[in-house]
Parts: C-alpha cells; sequence; structure tokens
C-alpha cells in the first residue's frame, strides 16, 4: 500500500464495467461491488450463529431508527443495563466475601487452623481485588502546567459539551483515542493517539475531543465505577487463572482444576459484553450527536471518514518501522528528523486517500452490518446518522494561534512517540 500512487485500469471480472482505482488500496467495481470487501471473512452458517448475528442486526437497525426520529436523545437505562449493573454487584461481591471471611476466620481461630485459612483467604482478596487505575507510565502524560492551550480547548470542549474537562492527557502511537478515570478519587485522563490526531484537521480535533467528552456526559455504563471496575476485576481473574507454562505433575493437576473456573469467568466477560453492547451503542451516536453541537456536522463528518482509514494508516507506520530497523542504528539528530519525517510521510498519505476508498469503506461496512460484539455502530451508520438532520454550526471554533501553541506543547511527545513507533513498530 506505501508507495508511489499510480491508476490501474481493468474491467470487472463480475460485470464488465471499466474499474478505475490506485494501486495502493484494494481494487473493487463501484457497479457491482466486486472485491469490495476482500479481507472480510465468510461467517459461520450454523443456526445460532445466523440468530445471534440476526438478532444484533435488528436491534442495530432499530437504534438507528430511534437515532433519526430523535426519541434516544439521552441515554437510556434498559434492561440490559440493569442486568450489567446487578452482575457487577455480584462479582464484587464475591470479591469482598473473600476479605469478610477472611477476616472472620482470622478472628475465630479454631486453634490456627482458622488462622491459616484466613490468611489464604486475604491473599486471594488482594491478589484478585480491582485495582485503582493509575496514569500510564509508558508513555507521555501531560497536565495543565505542561500544555496550557491544550487544556484551554480541552476545556472548551468540555463546556460545550455540558461536562467537566479531564485532569490530565496521554499521548501514545494508537490510531485512536478514548478516555477513562484514574487514581482513588476517579480523575480524569483523556488518551490522544498522535496518528489519529496528526492526520486530523483543526476541526475535526475539536470533533474528536467532543466525542470523547461526550462519554463522561452521556455517563457511559461501559466506563462506569461499579461496571468498569467489575470488568476490570473479571479480567483479572481471568489472567490469574490462566494454565501455568511447562506444567510439573502438581501444576498440571492445577491447571485442571483451573478449567472450569477459568470458562465460567470467560463466560462472564462474554456476558457482560452482551448486556453493555446495547447502551454502548447508543452512547456512541449520542456522542457523535454531541460532537456535531461542538464541532459542527461537517466536521463530525470528516472524523468519521478518516476513522474509516485507520488500517490504511496502520499499515504505512508498520511499512515504516519495518524500514527503520533495516536501516539500522542512527545518531540522536537523525532520529529526531526521522521521527519528524513519519508525521509528514502519515499527513500527506492521508491526504492523498482517494475518495473512492472512502466509498468502498462505507459499502464493506454497509455488507458486515452490525457485529455481535462491536463497542460502537458501523462507522457508515454513524456518518449517515449525522447527514440525516439539521447541519449543525460550530460552537468552539479552531483559532490558527492556540493550534500552532499545542503543536509546540506536543512536539516532545510527538518525537517520543514517533521514535517509539519506528523502534518497536507497535500500532494499536
Amino acid at each position: 500500500m506505501p508507495g508511489v500512487a499510480s491508476e490501474t485500469r481493468q474491467p470487472c471480472p463480475d460485470c464488465g464495467a471499466e474499474i478505475r482505482g490506485d494501486s495502493r488500496f484494494a481494487l473493487w467495481c463501484a457497479a457491482c461491488d466486486w472485491n469490495v470487501d476482500p479481507g472480510q471473512p465468510q461467517p459461520d452458517g450454523g443456526p445460532l450463529d445466523r440468530a445471534v448475528r440476526a438478532a444484533a442486526r435488528r436491534h442495530g437497525q432499530r437504534l438507528l431508527a430511534e437515532m433519526l426520529s430523535g426519541q434516544a436523545l439521552r441515554p437510556r437505562r434498559d434492561a440490559s443495563a440493569v442486568a450489567a449493573t446487578a452482575l457487577a454487584l455480584i462479582v464484587h461481591g464475591v470479591t469482598l466475601a473473600l476479605a469478610v471471611g477472611g477476616v472472620w476466620c482470622v478472628v475465630a481461630g479454631w486453634g490456627g487452623v482458622g488462622v491459616v485459612a484466613g490468611v489464604v483467604l486475604l491473599v486471594l482478596f488482594w491478589a484478585l481485588a480491582p485495582r485503582v487505575r493509575r496514569p500510564p507510565e509508558d508513555r507521555p502524560v501531560l497536565f495543565r502546567a505542561d500544555a496550557p492551550e491544550l487544556f484551554a480547548l480541552v476545556d472548551e470542549v468540555a463546556r460545550a459539551v455540558g461536562t467537566r474537562s479531564v485532569h490530565a492527557v496521554a499521548v501514545d502511537g494508537s490510531i485512536n483515542a478514548h478516555v477513562m478515570t484514574y487514581g482513588a478519587r476517579g480523575r480524569r485522563l483523556l488518551v490522544l493517539g498522535m496518528p489519529l490526531w496528526e492526520v486530523l484537521t483543526p476541526e475535526e480535533r475539536i470533533a474528536l475531543l467532543g466525542h470523547e467528552l461526550a462519554h463522561y456526559a452521556n455517563g457511559d455504563t461501559r466506563n462506569g465505577l461499579v461496571v468498569g471496575t467489575a470488568v476490570r476485576t473479571l479480567a483479572l481473574w481471568h489472567h490469574t487463572l490462566q494454565p501455568l507454562p511447562d506444567p510439573s505433575g502438581i501444576e498440571l493437576a492445577v491447571n485442571a482444576l483451573y478449567v472450569l473456573p477459568r470458562l465460567v469467568v470467560r463466560g462472564l466477560l462474554v456476558l457482560f459484553v452482551r448486556l453493555t453492547s446495547r447502551a454502548g451503542t447508543r452512547a456512541e451516536y449520542l456522542a457523535d450527536r454531541l460532537a456535531a453541537r461542538t464541532a459542527s456536522t461537517q466536521a463530525t463528518v470528516g472524523l468519521m471518514d478518516r476513522l474509516l482509514t485507520t488500517h490504511s494508516l496502520a499499515v504505512l507506520l508498520r511499512s515504516e518501522a519495518n524500514r527503520a530497523a533495516l536501516g539500522g542504528s542512527r545518531s540522536a539528530r537523525e532520529a529526531k528528523a526521522r521521527a519528524d519525517e513519519l508525521w509528514a510521510l502519515l499527513t500527506a498519505f492521508a491526504a492523498s486517500i482517494p475518495e473512492h476508498e472512502y466509498e468502498r469503506q462505507r459499502r464493506a461496512g454497509a455488507r458486515r452490518g452490525h457485529q455481535v460484539d462491536a463497542t460502537h455502530p458501523p462507522t457508515h451508520l454513524r456518518r449517515a446518522c449525522l447527514l440525516a438532520g439539521e447541519p449543525l454550526p460550530a460552537a468552539v471554533v479552531p483559532q490558527h494561534h492556540r493550534s500552532e501553541r499545542i503543536a509546540t506543547e506536543l512536539a516532545a511527545a510527538r518525537t517520543d512517540v514517533a521514535r517509539r513507533l519506528l523502534r518497536d513498530g507497535l500500532v494499536d
């Protein structure tokens, strides 16, 4: 895919229409959709899988209809959300029971046996209890003193969305962005993927900030204190119950004992995904709507289009990482120049993606439909939902001087992330 673009022409193998395309992308026919989604695997034809996919499709269509009619203007706490909260409370109850049982056994004593049993239960509680999140240590983290102009923009977007701002901003190499909480006081953290930030226009960046901060305003169940910590607890349990590698005789027996609990925990994780997916897809539509009110409909639609190209951007970044690895070691000055060159190359590549590639991605998304375990609605439907209503103007307008100052504040993190990408080739 990376490289010099050249036009390709050929007749469609199915309908015979002339196909014109870009050599960097999949060649497909706009007349009959031949090869429109070459990487899509064939779905399993089992009756249960077909029924689950049909249910996901029906829910997706019903939710889209609600959004288009204006019925789903606010997040709703439906039966699935209530069930997810109840299940989360049970998970936390099990964790608390370990602590209570451990203390009770230690106090009871029972000639020393209770003390041993209590210590074991307390150790299990300590090992399996949910951990308070901390700011990431493997990526640059900026606070208000480090980036006053960036935080001023985030603050303005937060006010437009109707929520509190964040306490910190982390920058990484993902082609994505998300929000989370950290610390015992539930401080807010915005994580910006520098590859995505670099290819967006100033208006689209405001739309991205508006969408992510809207998840705080919407009260997204998936990121809530009760459900979010329960999911992380189950993930910790599942990791703890993984089979021991190269087991001895005793360890083989331990692995056998782990099988059933691991299957139960995995089943609970899958159930959480099912129960929260409906509220999650609604929250994404609502976040898109708030982003459009903040940055304008046009800017938010532009953001949706950029999100269609994340795979292409990831391929380019991995290709550049491989090329850097073949080039061998460099001096510090050469490494910085190569890091700056990476962002220029990525931005130029994103700007050169032709319209017919965006259209192919939209049609491919329409063919795939609603995925059962997807945390987001299909991008083409999010885009269509935005375009169905009256175009909204921007409440927050980018300022050239602010954009320049933000670029200066992000310069060190920008270089650090590029060096990591070129060194490790890890793109999320």
